[in-house]
């Protein structure tokens, strides 16, 4: 057939520049309005008192002050334990948590997406099925497991649960079958083991997945106040979004402040996207690896 749909075998369709148009227009619109929150923490945060209490708000600071700043160190010098403690809390429970979460995942895909064994099948789905339930169901009977461990009011009883949650396992595991097996099979031939093959072999091969995986996992870490609330008492342990809760408790005067803080939880994740957004953007289009 020389015509198909009334076009020609092989020519290749086109949108027009009005089309284009509208399609560069909407995304535009569309990474407007997600960035438009963003935007308005880092305004919020320079706006002096009469802009935070102005009705209507307005979205953009208009008489910028960095007094907001100095309310903050007001509020926390007075606080029984520095705000540089929850800080460094923060950044340490997010960190290791992280980076404990990674390895593990890492480790637990390998096996299951390059080896065979018995129940393979099964756990694969068992990790399906809990990506559909919410964390809060496990909030109970994973209280009485670290309780019953001793690890109440450490930081390990942040940092564990954080680790072995499975979304990290589906993504890298995802990301492992798209291996070439004869790669890994001439790593065995030249005398690499099972560790060094996942070690030198496997992890370059997927890292866009552990990249994005690392920007998902701090970011839930750093923002997760929920873990800090059940299983730490001690105050010198506890973290930034925390703070953030204590100095909003000091009513309207402490407005500028909560916009401080709400402006220094934003600031890690966003400096992680940066570095890794390449990557990331590599993992949502879901590229392959080619043999």
């Amino acid at each position: 057939m020389r015509k198909f749909f009334g076009g020609k075998v092989g020519k290749r369709a086109t949108r027009s520049r009005l089309g284009d148009f509208f399609v560069v227009f909407f995304l535009g619109l569309l990474a407007l309005f997600m960035a438009a929150p963003m935007i308005y923490t880092i305004n919020l945060a320079f706006k002096p008192m009469g802009e935070l209490l102005r009705f209507p708000p307005t979205f953009f600071v208009q008489n910028p002050t960095l007094r907001n700043f100095a309310d903050l160190s007001n509020a926390v010098s007075s606080s029984a334990v520095p705000f540089s403690r929850y800080l460094f809390n923060s950044f340490f429970i997010s960190v290791f948590g992280t980076a404990g979460h990674v390895l593990l995942a890492s480790l637990a895909a390998y096996p299951l997406a390059k080896h065979k064994f018995p129940g393979q099948k099964f756990i694969f789905t068992m990790i399906i099925f809990a990506l559909m339930f919410s964390p809060i169901i496990l909030n109970v009977p994973r209280y009485l497991q670290i309780a019953g461990f001793g690890w109440l009011d450490s930081y390990l009883a942040v940092m564990l649960p954080a680790m072995v949650t499975t979304l990290g396992l589906y993504l890298m595991k995802q990301f492992m079958e798209q291996i070439n097996d004869a790669t890994l099979e001439a790593a065995r031939i030249d005398g690499a083991n099972e560790w060094a093959t996942w070690w030198f072999i496997v992890m370059p091969s997927v890292k866009p997945a552990y990249l994005t995986l690392i920007l998902f996992a701090f970011q839930a870490i750093w923002n997760d106040s929920n873990a800090v609330m059940l299983y730490i008492t001690t105050e010198s342990k506890k973290t930034l979004p925390l703070a953030l809760t204590y100095v909003m408790q000091g009513g309207l005067p402490r407005l500028g402040a909560t916009a401080v803080i709400g402006l220094l939880l934003m600031i890690p994740p966003i400096a992680i996207f940066i570095v890794t957004q390449s990557n990331v953007i590599e993992t949502m289009k879901s590229s392959g690896l080619k043999d």
